[in-house]
């Protein structure tokens, strides 16, 4: 199927903790797009894998929970895999007349390469818009270590002095939470030096492709970053 309609893409790509969930629910609530988070894809496919379980992609074979250490080790997970359960969603989306932001997506080069002509296929190129934010490795390590989601809908609550002590999420009512393992400080730190030598190469990928480019600075207030995102898509 190739591309029949004028609906868009964003592409949010930045370090952990730099806001891409929360900035990618305000654009999707305001703008009417499809949220597609791929940390909660990967996550629904690894985290209940079973002793044995693969996913077969062509003729190769994929154990999930080798994937599942990866994941959880703060690693990226194999691109070619990610790129296929990516893929095969984009199509889905596009079938039904979506437009679709993206938040830490795709995540490395050989992903991209996999992901990128789908996306141009159904979409066209003109209409992919890609931000990237940026923010201190320390703010990074402060913000994760801080973070707590929430168990029901993995809702990233802001941690500041008027959130500090809550315990139940004012989205949906269930319990706040940390990500186990996958925001400890260690942890961060390796998710850290993945984004650095595996997804920031993209950008200048990205660029010499043709695409839409914006940085914007994450560190301030999550309203004022979205004022700046907002400005920029325009």
């Amino acid at each position: 199927m190739a591309k029949t309609n004028n609906q868009q893409i964003i592409i949010i790509l930045g370090p952990p903790g730099a806001g891409k969930g929360i900035q990618a629910t305000l654009l999707a609530d305001k703008m009417g797009f499809y949220y597609f988070d791929t940390s909660k894809i990967i996550e629904q496919k690894v985290m209940n894998a079973r002793d044995g379980e693969v996913q077969k992609i062509g003729g190769k074979e994929y154990n999930l929970l080798a994937e599942k250490k990866l994941w959880e080790d703060g690693i990226l997970c194999t691109p070619l895999l990610v790129a296929f359960w990516v893929n095969n969603r984009i199509k889905e989306l596009a079938e039904q007349g979506e437009s679709i932001i993206f938040a830490g997506s795709p995540r490395t080069l050989p992903e991209t390469k996999e992901i990128m002509p789908v996306m141009v296929e159904f979409y066209g190129k003109e209409n992919i818009r890609v931000i990237v934010f940026e923010l201190k490795a320390e703010d990074s390590i402060w913000r994760n270590s801080n973070r707590r989601i929430c168990e029901l809908m993995r809702h990233p609550i802001l941690f500041n002095k008027e959130t500090e002590n809550l315990k139940i999420c004012p989205l949906d009512g269930s319990k706040l939470i940390k990500r186990e393992k996958l925001d400890d400080t260690e942890v961060i730190k390796i998710r850290l030096e993945e984004y650095k030598n595996r997804t920031l190469p993209i950008v200048d990928y990205l660029k010499n492709e043709g695409y839409k480019v914006t940085d914007i600075d994450a560190s301030p207030a999550p309203a004022n970053v979205f004022d700046n995102v907002l400005k920029a898509i325009k």
